[in-house]
């Protein structure tokens, strides 16, 4: 993943960002340690994002598309209320086999499920409405995952989606990822059931709040 912002800038907006537990710091390093692809892990900066987004819209259901080790599932876990719940769907055994292991080792854990399989498959079975939804996936079906998640989305609840500048790959796109995501960014950009805004934070990230009306 290339270096949207300076390295330098990015340290100190983590910084002074609030900080995540030990326990995320510690599954973090494992995932680097012992992962391929690390660099999928959200991290601290945008796991600040997430839990700030987690708090202020008062959410208790989640549906997260995109487990990989867990760190997001469980960075969001730990702001939702005691009787909050997350669904995480992925379909990588041997990472979400990781994930539950630090999931097991934390209280908030209990907050979470996960569902192996194709997710849209999961989504289709799911009931509504949830607060709030990331989506951190294979980037193919980003705009699949994200008619779907509408559906299952509250009236006032928030979409948020990973890597939708994917290392400035959406300004000059030459490979199928990079025109999905192109695809993805004009389909929110243009649909009225939202508002929008896209921040630069790490790989990118939409903000949609669905629409009241």
């Amino acid at each position: 993943m290339r270096q949207l912002v300076e390295k330098s800038l990015e340290n100190y907006a983590s910084a002074h960002s609030s900080a995540p537990s030990a326990i995320l710091s510690e599954l973090e390093r494992r995932t680097h340690a012992d992962c391929a692809h690390p660099q999928m892990l959200v991290g601290a900066l945008e796991g600040a994002l997430l839990r700030l987004l987690v708090s202020i819209s008062s959410a208790r259901r989640i549906l997260e598309i995109g487990t990989f080790t867990g760190y997001s599932a469980l960075t969001m876990a730990e702001t939702l209320p005691d009787n909050g719940e997350i669904i995480t769907c992925d379909i990588n055994e041997d990472t979400t086999k990781l994930a539950q292991t630090y999931f097991d080792r934390s209280p908030h854990g209990k907050k979470i499920t996960i569902r192996l399989g194709p997710a849209l498959d999961t989504m289709a079975a799911l009931q509504g409405p949830f607060d709030l939804v990331f989506v951190d996936a294979d980037k193919e079906n980003y705009v699949a995952y994200y008619e779907a998640a509408l559906e299952l989305l509250r009236a006032g609840g928030i979409l948020v989606a990973d890597n939708v500048l994917w290392s400035g790959k959406v300004l000059m796109p030459a490979a199928e990822t990079d025109y999905a995501l192109v695809a993805f960014n004009e389909r929110v950009q243009q649909d009225e059931r939202v508002e929008n805004v896209l921040l630069t934070i790490r790989d990118g990230v939409m903000l949609a709040r669905k629409r009241r009306n």
